[in-house]
């Protein structure tokens, strides 16, 4: 993975941002140490199957409100 100082980050930011929105992925050194890491930001997929968009009609079944563990297991299981 490439370096990058913080100077000259601060000195050619455009640059460095135009890297990193291409899919490049940068640590940031300040005097000589790694300190941060710069790596694009991946949109999440998600479709209309999601689990979570499921959870309205979920919210009240059976005349009763459903838990944060049954939400939980909704959304996070397998």
């Amino acid at each position: 993975m490439e370096t990058i100082t913080i100077l000259d980050f601060r000195r050619h930011a455009d640059a460095v941002i135009r890297k990193v929105r291409q899919g490049k992925r940068l640590i940031l050194t300040y005097r000589g140490k790694p300190v941060m890491r710069l790596e694009p930001i991946r949109e999440p997929r998600t479709t209309a199957d999601d689990p979570f968009y499921a959870l309205p009609e979920r919210a009240i079944s059976n005349g009763r409100s459903i838990s944060n563990e049954e939400i939980d297991q909704i959304v996070y299981a397998d």
